[in-house]
């Protein structure tokens, strides 16, 4: 084995060395195929990796929410008025910034609830950051897909915890159920990156479910809670009672999709 591995190397710089090599008149011989073994232990696997190494900006986004429509002339409305000092990284950090202050007033309600309208606010300023970066990007031509892709929904994954930790700690949420929730979101964002590589659709919304649905129905809760902050003949707090439908539907769709993207690839690529 490893005689194998030594001959292997002698080969592959051989190979390297070979590529580089010009030919008769000063023409470059092609490389040799070797050249793509020692990259990569299986060529078409390496051809492959780089057919789909546009599959980010190349995916086709799905957005079929409820208010997907409307928000979308909103935000094209708010792009084209927003200062030209202000670009799409600043929007990001302020989506950030806002669901981070999203948590932390859900933590300071457990010792006074109305702190819950000022986490209405926050939600409010993370849907202006987290929505409106990417349109302003399109909007004015400065787009970055593998950029904006990743630290977006990096962004997005650290502001899902500062959140669901502010609940956990508000007394409102049960901790299980605020952590179940996080590895919910966490597990379906996984899913939704991984078919944008593999399969070229980049899934915003979930059965007519986007994020800014969410906010909304997480806004009405809050303002629930100040009223009716235990159901059911006040045996259970309400949001622990919303937290297990919310947890109980992401579970479901993420079963769902996995099914049905895992069909959609093995038809695909089915071994004959």
């Amino acid at each position: 084995m490893i005689w194998d591995c030594a001959r292997l190397d002698r080969q592959c710089i051989a190979a390297r060395v070979h590529a580089g090599q010009s030919g008769a008149g000063g023409e470059v011989r092609m490389a040799s195929p070797m050249v793509d073994f020692c990259e990569q232990a299986n060529p078409g696997v390496l051809a492959e990796i780089r057919r789909l190494g546009g599959a980010v900006g190349s995916a086709r986004r799905i957005q079929a929410s409820f208010l997907a429509a409307l928000e979308k002339r909103t935000l094209i409305w708010l792009a084209e008025r927003t200062p030209g000092w202000i670009n799409s990284d600043h929007l990001t950090a302020l989506g950030l910034v806002g669901q981070m202050m999203a948590g932390g007033f859900y933590a300071l309600s457990r010792w006074n609830k109305y702190y819950l309208l000022a986490a209405i606010g926050c939600l409010a300023v993370n849907w202006l950051g987290d929505s409106l970066d990417g349109t302003l990007a399109r909007v004015r031509q400065r787009q970055r897909p593998r950029y904006g892709f990743y630290v977006d929904h990096m962004v997005d994954s650290f502001g899902a915890v500062a959140m669901m930790s502010g609940l956990a700690l508000s007394g409102y949420m049960h901790p299980w159920i605020a952590v179940g929730l996080l590895l919910a979101f966490l597990v379906l964002s996984i899913q939704s990156y991984l078919a944008t590589y593999a399969i070229g659709e980049f899934r915003l919304s979930f059965w007519s479910f986007g994020p800014t649905e969410l906010r909304l129905l997480l806004a009405v809760g809050n303002l629930a809670l100040l009223r009716w902050p235990r159901v059911l003949g006040g045996q259970y707090w309400l949001f622990d009672l919303g937290g297990v439908i919310g947890l109980i539907g992401m579970s479901v769709m993420l079963v769902f999709f996995t099914a049905q993207n895992g069909y959609r690839l093995y038809c695909q690529e089915r071994i004959r």
